[in-house]
């Protein structure tokens, strides 16, 4: 899908207002030594308990912390806010400016491995929606109707201390409850420039992010220089070794870049 000039004017101008708006994010959900300010989950007798370190917990957390900034800066620049419909569906939020350009926006985390590298995050699918870009099924509105695919990207640390997730704490102990991450740092960048050239973890078929913080927050993944339509066509027509069995081939045309550009002799 070729890709205009209007399109890129629009999606350079979404990046920098949403860039402008996340900056502060980072005093907003964090103290002043740079613990997160999530301290755990209460109940109706004051109790507190910890938070797991599990990271499908902490993002689901940070999703909910973030949705009324999101929220907020729609309303600041008279966009239309729609958020996903359910848990499976893509994008997180669908924002839509005054001259009909829909823009999706992901809100993905990943945690510090060493000062160079994160864990990795998953893109969203690259099969279903992403390949029948008519298809409404688990996606807000068909692919193709977005102008954009941004992600605000959150990257952390895991704390040094070792908690006990059997601990409960009263609202005196809350200053001294550790926080379970800490050196939280957003950033925004188009999916493609981030992606990366093999799948994400597990079985799921999703799209795979770069790993170098570097990369991550310049937006200077793989496909960064190749441009959204070689990414698009790239993970398009990327088989899985299940999915090449399944229509009687030996083995996928291509599994990385350099045999992409073999197979497509560029």
């Amino acid at each position: 899908m070729a890709h205009s000039k209007n399109s890129e004017k629009a999606k350079n101008k979404f990046q920098k207002e949403f860039l402008e708006y996340v900056k502060p994010l980072n005093d907003a959900v964090s103290t002043k030594k740079g613990e997160w300010i999530v301290k755990g989950f209460i109940d109706i007798a004051k109790n507190i308990y910890t938070i797991s370190v599990d990271t499908k917990v902490i993002s689901k957390i940070m999703e909910l912390i973030l949705f009324p900034y999101i929220c907020n800066f729609a309303k600041s620049k008279n966009y239309k806010i729609f958020l996903c419909k359910a848990q499976n569906f893509y994008p997180d939020v669908s924002l839509l400016n005054d001259k009909g350009k829909l823009f999706a926006l992901d809100i993905k985390s990943t945690y510090r491995k060493n000062k160079q590298n994160v864990n990795g995050m998953t893109l969203g699918a690259f099969t279903g929606y992403f390949r029948d870009r008519k298809s409404t099924k688990n996606i807000s509105f068909p692919y193709a109707k977005y102008t954009g695919h941004f992600v605000l990207g959150i990257i952390y640390s895991r704390a040094d201390e070792v908690w006990d997730e059997r601990k409960k704490y009263n609202l005196a102990d809350l200053q001294n409850i550790p926080s379970v991450i800490k050196d939280i740092e957003f950033f925004v960048q188009e999916k493609y420039k981030i992606a990366s050239e093999r799948p994400g973890s597990g079985n799921t078929k999703n799209i795979g992010s770069a790993t170098k913080i570097d990369e991550l927050i310049t937006g200077k993944g793989p496909f960064a220089e190749l441009g959204e339509d070689i990414f698009d066509d790239y993970w398009m027509y990327y088989l899985t070794k299940d999915m090449a069995k399944a229509i009687d081939l030996k083995k996928a045309p291509y599994k990385n870049l350099t045999e992409y550009k073999k197979y497509k002799k560029f």
